[in-house]
């Protein structure tokens, strides 16, 4: 996909509000290589708006994607531009998104304001893929504030996001186990908010209650809300707003986001030393077939290595 004249000029394009050249940039960034490295090394020469990041995990089932759509209708109300990064898990067969959020949320697709992009998780654990947070600054060039990360919902795995973004909002919803499920892999602690979806259903009273110790005792906030008829969503937006802002006063989110490039850092290189692997293990022959994979996988590293 050749660029426009340069990358300077395509990030010219995208502060300029124009999606196409959004879309691709976007593709640069996850296709890797050496231009996805000029195109970031031109985004850094460039100052980003003061946006929030903000992150959507939990289980399955929990109403993610209804509650970043609703997430959506609020900030356009107010004339916000905003960013979604939908993260779906990999095709096995084409690594690209198999769920593809932006088919859920058609009724955003013809909004000009607001930008979506289904990424693929290419198989990470921690359901984000390396091109994630790039993505992300490039929707704050184009004016998006807050981008809005969703997650796989692939449960204890779900760590990176907390990394990665501002504020991380921990989506439980009654009847899916997700308070014990939540608890055991230490994601209350990790996120900034938690929020019972689905308020309207039987059990998210007790939910609440069973949280609301849990949340007090670790200085987290606990909402309560129904993405399907809006319920609460003007408490949560406020709250991620008030988050937000308290933690870009006191210092933390200058310490967060610092963190966050080191963990970006160490996404890249795992991602770029994928691509050196990949011909590695599949060059290796039969003989070398027959050991352990971890074995295998030792022989490869120490063959990348010499060859770099």
């Amino acid at each position: 996909m050749p660029l426009p004249r340069d990358c300077r000029a395509l990030l010219d394009e995208v502060s300029a509000h124009n999606a196409r050249a959004l879309g691709r940039a976007i593709t640069l960034a996850e296709e890797g290589g050496d231009r996805a490295g000029e195109l970031l090394c031109a985004l850094e020469e460039i100052p980003l708006p003061e946006a929030a990041t903000i992150g959507l995990t939990g289980t399955g089932g929990a109403g993610k994607s209804t509650l970043a759509a609703r997430l959506i209708d609020h900030f356009r109300a107010s004339s916000r531009r905003v960013g979604l990064i939908a993260v779906d898990p990999s095709s096995p067969l084409s690594g690209g998104a198999v769920l593809g959020d932006r088919v859920r949320m058609m009724r955003h697709a013809c909004d000009k304001h607001v930008a979506i992009r289904s990424m693929a998780s290419r198989g990470r654990l921690g359901g984000l893929s390396a091109a994630t947070a790039s993505s992300a600054r490039l929707m704050k060039l184009f004016g998006c504030d807050p981008v809005i990360i969703e997650t796989v919902g692939v449960g204890q795995a779900e760590f990176d996001i907390v990394r990665l973004a501002d504020l991380t909002a921990l989506v439980l919803a009654p009847g899916l186990g997700d308070d014990i499920q939540a608890m055991k892999a230490g994601l209350i602690e990790m996120a900034d908010l938690l929020v019972i979806n689905k308020g309207d259903l039987p059990g998210a009273e007790a939910l609440r209650r069973d949280l609301e110790p849990i949340a007090r005792d670790r200085g987290r906030a606990l909402l309560k809300v129904s993405a399907r008829d809006g319920m609460g969503i003007d408490d949560m937006t406020a709250t991620l707003d008030a988050l937000f802002c308290q933690a870009s006063q006191s210092g933390a989110l200058a310490d967060k986001r610092r963190r966050a490039s080191d963990a970006e850092t160490l996404d890249w290189a795992l991602e770029l030393l994928r691509h050196r692997l990949e011909p590695i293990v599949g060059a290796q022959g039969k003989a070398l077939r027959d050991k352990d994979p971890r074995v295998r996988a030792q022989m490869a590293i120490q063959d990348c290595f010499l060859s770099l």
